[in-house]
């Protein structure tokens, strides 16, 4: 089913997420989002492996890491890219909402993926759902990876999870999921 944007995800934990569609230019495809995070919200370590992410701050106080770097800042007006692969965090470092406007490229799975995630986040006050979490990590490895997972759940609790889940049939709600892409 062909999406229209734009349209608002939230995951019930101080962040939302405004998808603003697909545009092309000279070096392919990027999704774009416009988003709000309320003082201390972000997402966790995280990795896209496949897909360049810019953010340029228009209001608020955004912090971000790279993993094993240090805490740095950005203001109104200031963007960041990290680069596919470049594992990061951000979060709004000030006391007033932080909002931004940045994009995804290529888009690849990132709208299924964030849509999903935030979904079972409101769903589950505020952690995602073990069998949610395990078939998004799972089918979607090749292109994102949540850092802040200790190795031992990753490595081991998660793909339980994921056969158990495909046992009892908790996927079906994922029948229409995109394919992976590899």
């Amino acid at each position: 089913m062909k999406k229209t944007y734009p349209y608002t995800i939230e995951n019930g934990q101080g962040e939302r997420l405004t998808f603003t569609g697909i545009t092309r230019g000279p070096d392919g495809e990027r999704m774009g989002a416009d988003g709000v995070a309320q003082p201390g919200a972000g997402p966790p370590m995280h990795v896209h492996y496949l897909q360049e992410e810019a953010v340029r701050v228009l209001r608020g106080r955004m912090g971000y890491q790279v993993l094993g770097g240090p805490q740095q800042f950005a203001g109104p007006g200031e963007e960041v890219v990290w680069p596919a692969g470049t594992a990061h965090k951000w979060w709004n470092a000030g006391s007033d909402e932080l909002h931004m406007t940045g994009w995804c490229s290529p888009p690849h799975n990132v709208e299924f993926f964030l849509a999903s995630l935030f979904a079972s986040t409101k769903e589950n006050g505020g952690r995602p759902g073990l069998f949610d979490a395990a078939f998004l990590v799972t089918r979607y490895r090749s292109e994102f990876a949540m850092l802040e997972l200790p190795g031992i759940v990753r490595r081991v609790v998660i793909p339980i999870a994921y056969v158990v889940g495909r046992a009892l049939g908790k996927y079906k709600k994922f029948s229409g999921a995109p394919a992976p892409v590899r």
